[in-house]
């Protein structure tokens, strides 16, 4: 059974940054990209993040580039979403999920975790 639990997200100031994490069970981890997506009040979904098994390949949406860095450790099958600078337009609900370089989801029929809440607020 496909798990992701995401975690890390919370309130935080324009300017400054959150390290969320995502643990996940359930398929071979080193098998698959992994990334972020992010769902922002009234909007729909959207991919911010990809990383290929060994790192060697990221895709960041032009929103996040430069301000994100995503990272991965296949040894505790956990991705990581390093963010800095944020801005008030980050604020959203924050996804796990496995991923192709378009920032598009691996498969639609894949489990959503809970999500972790970030607000950028001053």
């Amino acid at each position: 059974q496909l798990q992701f639990v995401e975690s890390g997200g919370g309130l935080v100031q324009p300017g400054g940054s959150l390290r969320l994490s995502c643990v996940v069970s359930g398929f071979t981890f080193d098998d698959y990209l992994m990334g972020w997506f992010r769902q922002a009040p009234g909007k729909e979904r959207e991919g911010v993040s990809c990383i290929s098994v060994r790192g060697s390949f990221i895709k960041y949406a032009e929103s996040v580039k430069g301000r994100f860095t995503v990272s991965r450790d296949n040894a505790k099958n956990t991705v990581y979403l390093q963010m800095n600078s944020l801005k008030p337009e980050d604020t959203g609900i924050y996804y796990c999920a496995r991923c192709f370089l378009n920032l598009r989801r691996h498969r639609n029929s894949d489990p959503w975790g809970q999500g972790t809440q970030v607000t950028v607020s001053s």
